[in-house]
C-alpha cells in the first residue's frame, strides 16, 4: 500500500524512537476493509524495529496503539489513509514525547485539570482537510490525560453510526455521546469547549507573573509570522500569539500563486511557517486567544485565554478573518446537520442529493463546480444582481447542467424538521415574493469577516469590522500596528498579508529609532 519513497520518509520519520509499539488490529474476517488495514499496518510495521503488528478477531474494525505493553487511548476505527495517515504518524509519536505539535507547559497543565473520565468520539472523512488538525489535538488530550479516550471514526466505513446520529458535516466531535463541536478546530477551542461541557474550572497562570517582550504579534497567519520574523531580525524580543500558525491557510488546499512557488498546499505553507519562526529567538504561544486588551502609559496589556498577562509597547494585530454566516434562523441550529463551510469536508455527504450555494463570488462558485459532480441538483443564491466570481468560472458554471443560479436572492431561513436541513426560503429583491426550496443542505461562501471584536476598544474599525490603518500600517493608537486580512487593505491574499505584516514589524521598529522607548 506504501510506496518505497513513502516507506523511506516514514522510516526517517520513526529513527529516534525510543519506544516500543504494537499496532493491534481487531477486525471481523468479513469485514471490507480488513486486508487495506492490515496490509497498511504491516507496510507502517516495516518502517521500524520498534513497531510490531498484531491481528486478532473483532465485532467490526478497530486499530489500537499499545506502547510498551499498555494500549493508549487513541483508537482507529478507520483505515488511516489519506489526510489522516499523518495522524497514525504523529499519534506515534506523540506517545514517544516526540513532534513539533506538541503543546506547552501551560496547555498541558489545562488539560491535565481535567478529572473526569471522558468518551471523545470525532467523526471524520478521510478526504476532510480539517478533520486532522482536530483529530490530532484530541489525541494530544488522551495522552497528557489517562482520563480522556479517543475514537477516531470513518464515516464511510460506519455509515450506519453516522446516519443514526444524523451527521452530516465533519469532523463532528462528540463527548460522553453529546455533541461538543463541528468543523475546523484548534487544540485551544477544543479544551476550551471540553472544559465548559464538563463544568471544569480554568486556572489561571499564577497572579503577578507577567511575560514582557519588544513587540507581540497577535495571530499565526501569513501576516503574523512575517511581522514576527521581521521583528525579530531587528533584535526585539518577540512573542507570537495565536490559535495556530498558519491561520486561515492551513484550510487552503491548493495554492498556485505565491510567486516563485508554482504550487504548494496550506498545510505545507503552514509547516514552512513555523519552521521560519523557529529559526529566530521568537516565544511561539500556541493554542491561545486574546481575551482583553488594555492600554496605560503607552504599555499594551494583553491576557491570554489561559490567564496570561504580557505587555509590551508596540503590538501587531493579524488575527486575520473568519467564515461569514448568514445570520438567519435556523442557521446555527443545523450546523453540522445540513449547513456547511467546507465542500471538500463535507461535500461528500451530498452524494446524490439537492444543495443550496449561498454566495457568488469566487468561493461561492467554487463550491458550486466542486458539489455539481457530487449532488443531482445545485443552486447558488447570490444577494446582488449580478455573480461576482471571475468570469472563467462563471462561464464553466453556466455551463453545467445540473446547477440553477438565482441572483437578487435574500436567504431568509434555514428550514429543517429537527434534525436536519430540509429547505430554504429566499427572498427575490426585486418582486419581494418569497420562495422555498426543498433541499438537503446549505453551503455558506458569503466571504470573510476580520476577527477584531476583541480589539475595538483599541483601534478603530470599518463598518464590517476591517481595523483602520494607514499606508505604514499604524492605527489610531501609538505603538498597535495591524496588518493582513484583518485591516482595511484590499485583496486578501496570502502574499499581501505578508507585505503588509513586514510592513507592520518596519513601522514598529521605526517608531522605535525615532524615539518611542520600547520595554527592554
Amino acid at each position: 500500500m506504501l510506496e518505497q519513497a513513502m516507506k523511506d520518509q516514514v522510516r526517517s520519520i520513526f529513527s529516534t524512537l525510543s519506544h516500543n509499539y504494537t499496532l493491534s488490529v481487531n477486525v471481523a474476517d468479513n469485514h471490507v476493509s480488513k486486508d487495506d488495514l492490515v496490509q497498511l499496518m504491516n507496510d507502517v510495521a516495516d518502517c521500524s524495529a520498534n513497531i510490531n503488528v498484531e491481528v486478532n478477531d473483532g465485532e467490526s474494525l478497530q486499530l489500537i496503539i499499545v506502547k510498551d505493553g499498555e494500549k493508549s487511548n487513541i483508537v482507529f476505527r478507520a483505515v488511516p489513509t489519506g489526510h489522516e495517515f499523518t495522524t497514525l504518524l504523529l499519534a506515534i509519536l506523540n506517545l514517544d514525547g516526540k513532534g513539533k505539535n506538541l503543546p506547552d507547559e501551560a496547555i498541558v497543565n489545562k488539560i491535565q485539570q481535567i478529572s473526569d473520565v471522558v468518551k471523545v468520539k470525532s467523526y471524520i472523512s478521510l478526504s476532510c482537510t480539517n478533520c486532522p488538525e482536530v483529530v490530532q489535538a484530541l489525541n494530544i488530550m488522551s495522552i497528557y490525560n489517562a482520563n480522556i479516550h479517543h475514537e477516531i471514526i470513518d464515516g464511510a466505513i460506519n455509515q450506519v453510526e453516522v446516519d443514526e446520529l444524523g451527521i452530516q458535516a465533519v469532523p463532528s466531535v462528540y463527548v460522553n455521546d453529546e455533541l461538543l463541536h463541528v468543523g475546523r478546530s484548534a487544540l485551544g477551542e477544543l479544551l476550551a469547549k471540553m472544559e465548559e461541557k464538563l463544568g471544569v474550572q480554568s486556572v489561571s497562570m499564577p497572579s503577578g507573573e507577567i511575560k514582557k517582550y519588544d513587540v507581540v504579534v497577535v495571530g499565526g497567519g501569513p501576516a503574523g509570522v512575517s511581522s514576527a520574523v521581521y521583528s525579530a531580525r531587528k533584535g526585539f524580543s518577540v512573542a507570537i500569539v495565536a490559535e495556530k500558525i498558519g491561520g486561515q491557510v492551513t484550510e487552503t488546499v491548493a495554492i498556485e500563486n505565491m510567486i516563485s512557488v508554482p504550487s504548494t498546499t496550506g498545510a505545507e505553507l503552514s509547516a514552512n511557517l513555523k519552521m521560519h519562526l523557529q529559526d529566530y529567538p521568537i516565544d511561539i504561544l500556541q493554542n491561545r486567544r486574546v481575551k482583553d486588551v488594555v492600554v496605560e502609559e503607552g504599555v499594551k496589556k494583553i491576557r491570554t485565554s489561559l490567564g496570561e498577562q504580557i505587555e509590551t509597547p508596540a503590538l501587531v494585530i493579524a488575527t486575520g478573518a473568519s467564515w461569514r454566516k448568514l445570520g438567519v434562523p435556523g442557521e446555527e441550529q443545523y450546523i453540522g446537520s445540513g449547513v456547511a463551510f467546507c465542500t471538500h469536508c463535507d461535500g461528500p455527504f451530498y452524494k446524490g442529493k439537492k444543495v443550496v450555494v449561498v454566495g457568488g463570488g469566487n468561493s461561492g462558485l467554487e463550491a458550486a463546480i466542486d458539489l455539481s459532480s457530487i449532488a443531482t441538483e445545485v443552486t447558488v443564491l447570490e444577494f446582488n444582481d449580478t455573480l461576482k466570481g471571475d468570469q472563467v468560472l462563471q462561464d464553466k458554471l453556466k455551463g453545467l447542467a445540473n446547477v440553477s443560479i438565482k441572483t437578487n436572492a435574500q436567504t431568509l431561513s434555514v428550514d429543517g424538521d429537527g434534525s436536519k436541513v430540509t429547505g430554504i426560503t429566499y427572498k427575490d429583491r426585486t418582486s419581494s415574493e418569497e420562495h422555498h426550496l426543498d433541499i438537503d443542505g446549505v453551503f455558506v461562501q458569503i466571504g470573510l469577516v476580520a476577527n477584531s471584536k476583541v480589539f475595538a476598544d483599541v483601534v478603530e474599525t470599518n463598518r464590517m469590522g476591517e481595523i483602520l490603518v494607514d499606508a505604514t500600517n499604524r492605527t489610531k493608537t501609538p505603538g498597535i500596528y495591524a496588518a493582513g486580512d484583518v485591516t482595511i487593505v484590499p485583496y486578501k491574499q496570502i502574499i499581501i498579508a505578508m507585505g503588509e505584516g513586514s510592513k507592520a514589524a518596519l513601522s514598529a521598529f521605526e517608531d522605535q529609532i525615532k524615539g518611542i522607548q520600547l520595554a527592554g
